[in-house]
């Protein structure tokens, strides 16, 4: 059921207090009348109102000056003005000062019912703009890109910096670090947030078209160009361009975006009359833009363009620490999608996933989590369904070797020792005396082995004991 919309009164009049009040109320609204300005003004900022209808000439107060004070305390509000004097030079006035419409008495019934549901359908929009903007807001907040190493702190603190600024930006990082999330961050956490953030996949369009989407055409620029059309560049102005894949866009459109920049004016297709745009840029590529430019295949003069602030991504091999806090946000995620109740890892599906080094970075992990969810029928993630593909095959070779070349005879042994009896008891459920059984270890070494290599059994998921029907 849809809630009722709050109206709110306020005259000097109460013989029109009670008129709007009887009309209102009949057609669903929820009524508040006032003759009291002041008080009209504290029950604003009180209650969530979302239509006033206000006399535009009071005793000590004018009503220019109150209409001010509410759209101020809450801008959506949707306000009407009402006067017995009504003027053009006044409404106006009124329209300057943010009022939505104004009637002037006396009215007729339906001329006021016309206007409230008017007011209403506009108050409703009003607040999914709202919530749009603020779902937005939160989607791509900086809390979303997960992160409390170091290298992610570094990356937070230069992403709220490059937000206050008006500067172009370059994010390098390899594929499936999340580029597109950074300038989205960027985007909607800047002054430009009210404004479009338009996302065009360089890689994606072939030289003609992309030249077309980005400048857009006018009537008859090539075959099948029957209108004009605007580009990117202007369906974006006042916002953000994020433009992905930078490093793919050929030398001669490369020209055009440079001269976009320095002039801040783009030239469509088939037409000689330049059109000013005040676009931000954002742009992002995997590969190394620097050697690009070494190579001939990217100008210099737009690397330096582009790359007033320049911003790289650490890939996930750089940022292991970061791994438990992704795992378990795309784990609550896609359970929750799946509708299972799945509480978390197993220790050794844990360190499968901390020992393996994500060359499709937090992307792959993320499907890896997806899938892992789908396959598990337990209350914990499992190695089992982890590598299900055989992704994670040749782990083992990390208990012999490490970053710093082949790991001393002992330190590989506690290695092999701490997996092994991990596993055995994620094979085992927990269950301990299951565990000596078939390791034939028995329980009190075991003990002093959970000791030795700092191991926790309660740690680890019990299975369920399957009720006889």
């Amino acid at each position: 059921m849809e809630e009722r919309l709050k109206v709110l009164v306020i005259d000097d009049e109460e013989g029109f207090c009670e008129l709007f009040e009887s009309l209102l109320r009949k057609e669903g609204f929820e009524v508040h009348t006032t003759t009291d300005p002041q008080e009209g003004l504290e029950l604003v900022r009180e209650g969530e109102i979302d239509i006033v209808f206000l006399d535009l000439r009071m005793p000590d107060v004018d009503g220019l000056t109150l209409l001010k004070s509410i759209k101020q305390h809450d801008e959506n509000i949707v306000v009407i003005m009402v006067s017995a004097y009504g003027t053009i030079e006044t409404a106006v006035e009124a329209m300057k000062y943010g009022a939505y419409d104004f009637i002037t008495k006396p009215f007729q019934r339906n001329e006021l019912l016309r206007l409230t549901y008017k007011a209403a359908e506009k108050r409703r929009l009003l607040l999914e703009m709202s919530r749009l903007k603020q779902e937005m807001q939160e989607r791509y907040g900086f809390e979303n890109i997960i992160g409390k190493s170091k290298p992610m702190q570094e990356l937070f603190d230069l992403i709220k910096k490059a937000a206050e600024t008006p500067y172009t930006v370059l994010i390098q990082g390899e594929s499936g670090t999340g580029k597109e999330l950074v300038a989205r961050a960027i985007h909607y956490n800047s002054p430009r947030r009210d404004k479009k953030l338009v996302c065009v996949n360089v890689a994606t369009l072939q030289e003609s078209l992309l030249e077309s989407q980005l400048f857009g055409h006018v009537k008859g620029a090539f075959t099948g160009a029957y209108k004009d059309q605007p580009g990117f560049f202007q369906i974006a102005d006042g916002g953000t361009l994020f433009l992905d894949e930078i490093a793919e866009m050929s030398p001669r459109i490369q020209a055009k975006l440079l001269r976009a920049i320095q002039e801040r004016e783009i030239v469509p297709l088939g037409s000689t009359t330049p059109i000013k745009v005040d676009v931000r840029i954002i742009a992002a590529t995997n590969k190394d833009l620097r050697q690009a430019v070494v190579e001939g295949s990217f100008r210099e003069d737009l690397y330096y363009r582009l790359s007033v602030i320049n911003i790289r991504i650490p890939p996930l091999r750089e940022r292991k620490e970061d791994i438990p806090l992704l795992a378990m946000h795309f784990l609550k995620k896609y359970a929750c999608e799946a509708k299972k109740d799945i509480k978390g890892f197993t220790p050794m599906a844990m360190e499968l996933l901390m020992n393996y080094d994500w060359p499709g970075n937090v992307r792959e992990l993320e499907n890896v989590i997806q899938a892992a969810i789908f396959i598990e029928s337990g209350e914990y993630i499992t190695t089992k369904s982890l590598n299900y593909d055989g992704r994670f095959s040749s782990l083992p070779q990390h208990v012999i070797s490490s970053q710093e070349g082949l790991l001393p005879y002992s330190e590989a042994k506690k290695r092999f020792e701490r997996e092994y009896i991990l596993r055995a008891l994620e094979e085992c459920g927990g269950n301990i005396s299951l565990v000596a059984r078939k390791t034939g270890i028995i329980r009190t070494n075991l003990y002093k082995k959970f000791k030795k290599l700092n191991i926790d059994p309660k740690e680890i998921p019990r299975q369920k004991k399957k009720t006889k029907h």
